[in-house]
């Protein structure tokens, strides 16, 4: 009887887990929203098609790098040959001078949870 009592509550708790670990391999786009708009929101836009600093990142999951229109990027980044896949951004914004040496952008994202939020918000944000 008390083997099947820890083992009901051993399930119990693994099944209650399972959604957190899912959740943080793929993101979770509304804290990814609040720390875009803390830590990148000042040189980009997602919500809306217009380049500020940096370029507009709506519809960046899945874009060629330094494909939007009427931004002037980097010789570097034209250059690159990515896709901003979610893995590619991931990487990029953990080392952005790391992955494309010459890059303008700097700003790094430390925190792999973060970059992965902050990607899973930026799939959200699809071009008009």
């Amino acid at each position: 009887m008390i083997l099947l009592r820890l083992t009901a509550a051993a399930l119990l708790g693994a099944a209650l887990l399972v959604p957190a670990i899912a959740r943080a391999e793929e993101g979770d786009a509304a804290r990814g929203r609040s720390l875009f708009q803390r830590q990148c929101q000042a040189c980009h836009q997602a919500v809306q098609p217009r380049h500020g600093v940096g370029p507009s990142l709506q519809g960046v999951v899945g874009r060629a790098a330094a494909s939007a229109a009427g931004y002037n990027y980097s010789p570097a980044l034209k250059a690159s040959g990515l896709t901003w896949t979610a893995e590619v951004l991931q990487d990029f914004l953990g080392a952005p001078t790391v992955r494309v040496p010459g890059t303008r952008m700097v700003q790094r994202v430390a925190a792999e949870q973060d970059r992965r939020d902050i990607v899973a918000f930026l799939a959200e944000q699809t071009a008009p």
